[in-house]
């Protein structure tokens, strides 16, 4: 089986480099885990967001989980915090420029999600086909 990382046969990888990349994947799923780092980044990606509209915009998010997921995003330097002093007081969330380098990474996810799901809805109409009336 090829590599497509680095083009070379897994066969002739050692374990030590195998084990290094396992181990940055873990890291990386360890800071984006849960149901809803990854969709408030692509909402984020987009543009500035006030508390408000990320809680309007991610469908099934409750405030408190919202409050939590930004919070353990600007730990992981994800997301810049801003306090607007305006009244009324408001606070703006925005990708951090470390942050942006996963949008690459997500917009690939969210091209793969769309071609599984018009797979899955062929394979559907496929079977449906199949079935004799």
């Amino acid at each position: 089986m090829e590599n497509k990382i680095e083009n070379i046969p897994c066969e002739r990888q050692d374990h030590a480099s195998c084990d290094k990349h396992i181990a940055a994947v873990h890291d990386t799923m360890d800071v984006l885990h849960g149901k809803w780092k990854i969709t408030i980044i692509s909402l984020l990606g987009f543009g500035k967001r006030r508390y408000s509209e990320i809680l309007k915009e991610v469908k099934g998010i409750s405030g408190k989980m919202l409050s939590r997921e930004l919070k353990d995003m600007e730990m992981n330097l994800l997301v810049k915090r801003t306090v607007i002093s305006e009244q009324p007081i408001s606070v703006v969330y925005e990708l951090t420029d470390y942050c942006i380098e996963l949008l690459p990474v997500i917009n690939s996810l969210a091209a793969w999600g769309t071609r599984h799901r018009q797979c899955i809805v062929e394979q559907f109409k496929q079977e449906r086909q199949d079935i004799p009336a």
